[in-house]
């Protein structure tokens, strides 16, 4: 690729050749600009080990560094609570906020690479929208992403993923995602 040429991603341009015309179809939106897209990807990692065993926390963020392709943000907790041994202030997670190019590849592999991979897939469940077209999933491994070397990690956790659009409705999310080829059940 030279340096004059833009990378676009495949599922962008997709969405933008067909998911928006058929979305206008459906919901008869007047404008192209109303239709709902996706704003953000949020992949988060929470590490319980981590208040017993600081180093486990490098770990997980250099997992979710090889998974997103984008460095993440260590979460720490916010009060301490006595019964998990957690003081205010330990580390106890990392979350990556995807947007643009990064985005669209993460949710292109996430589809079409690694949840064919989960053990026992059926679809993903429509009901996991929050009422207002934003989707939430969960994995129970971060090793069903090919990126990872089975071999270099020291325990299998699981990750979150949140899926933020511009949908007013959950029929509306669920169009776009569907649109995207997002494996639901029904």
């Amino acid at each position: 690729m030279n340096s004059t040429q833009i990378y676009i991603p495949r599922l962008k341009t997709h969405y933008e050749s067909v998911v928006v015309k058929e979305l206008t179809d459906a919901f008869g939106y007047t404008n192209p600009m109303q239709t709902p897209k996706i704003e953000k990807v949020v992949v988060n990692m929470g590490v319980g080990d981590a208040a017993s065993d600081s180093k486990v926390i490098n770990n997980a963020v250099a997992n979710l560094t090889v998974i997103t392709g984008q460095q993440p943000v260590v979460t720490k907790a916010k009060q301490s609570i006595a019964t998990f041994k957690l003081r205010e202030g330990m580390a106890i997670g990392a979350k990556v906020t995807l947007r643009r190019a990064r985005m669209y590849d993460f949710l292109d592999r996430l589809i079409n690479v690694a949840l064919p991979r989960v053990r026992d897939f059926r679809g993903l469940s429509s009901r996991s929208f929050d009422g207002r077209g934003n989707y939430s999933l969960g994995l129970k491994e971060q090793i069903v992403f090919p990126e990872i070397d089975y071999d270099t990690i020291d325990k299998i956790r699981g990750l979150d993923v949140v899926i933020c659009t511009t949908a007013n409705t959950n029929e509306e999310g669920l169009a776009l995602l569907k649109g995207i080829n997002m494996p639901f059940t029904s």
